[in-house]
């Protein structure tokens, strides 16, 4: 099992943790939320909880708990800028279906 960090993700993800000031790296989690059964969940990680599952892409983390690592297996956590949105993308190979905002997943 695994997830992958593309190097602009790592990049966005490290300025975070360096304007924080603290911090392991991400959490990337779901839960049941939304049209569609699913949301993504990230947060930041001072403390990682037994059960984690910790991916690396040069200096950042990138850390899924167990449940919820069936959901994101295979997933690649990617940053990009279209017109004057900005946000972090799920390349997720397990999703059958989002809904039509985008902002949940099915399985």
């Amino acid at each position: 099992m695994a997830i992958t960090i593309t190097d602009a993700a790592a990049h966005r993800v490290q300025t975070f943790l360096n304007s924080r000031g603290k911090g392991l790296g991400l959490r990337l989690g779901v839960k049941t939320s939304g049209c569609s059964g699913m949301a993504y969940v990230l947060e930041f990680v001072d403390e990682l909880s037994e059960g984690d599952q910790v991916f690396e892409h040069g200096e950042v983390k990138v850390v899924v708990d167990s449940k919820s690592l069936v959901y994101l297996d295979g997933t690649e956590l990617d940053f990009a800028k279209e017109g004057l949105n900005e946000g972090f993308k799920f390349n997720n190979p397990n999703t059958s279906g989002e809904c039509g905002c985008g902002e949940s997943f099915n399985v």
